[in-house]
């Protein structure tokens, strides 16, 4: 069974810069989509970044030139690397991992639990 465990939350000053770290185990020969989301206290749940199993990156535009996704070569950690962050960047950040649908794959995607960041002004 596929699982993911996020770590790197912890509080920093505006300006400050972190990396998360999402260790996932379980994964087979299916194909993956891998995301970050972020949910503030009292918010919705919102895309940060994914890595599609084709190798495209996408961002959402206030972060894209302030974080960076990357996975290490056994491709069974995902990073996210975050400049300059600011108050508003405060939250509770999830890794997703997207299991893609194809003859012997389900379509089936796995949360982290999450990490905290908390950026102060």
């Amino acid at each position: 069974q596929m699982q993911a465990a996020e770590s790197g939350g912890r509080s920093v000053q505006s300006g400050g810069s972190l990396r998360l770290s999402c260790v996932v185990s379980g994964r087979t020969s299916c194909k993956y989509d891998l995301a970050w989301y972020r949910q503030g206290l009292g918010k919705e749940r919102e895309f940060i970044s994914s890595l599609n199993s084709d190798g495209t990156l996408f961002y959402r535009p206030n972060v894209k030139d302030r974080f960076t996704m990357s996975q290490d070569n056994t491709k069974n950690t995902l990073f996210l690397d975050m400049n300059n962050l600011q108050p508003g960047d405060t939250g509770m950040y999830f890794c997703k991992i997207g299991q893609k649908p194809s003859f012997f794959c389900e379509t089936k995607d796995t949360w982290g639990q999450g990490t905290l960041v908390q950026v102060s002004s």
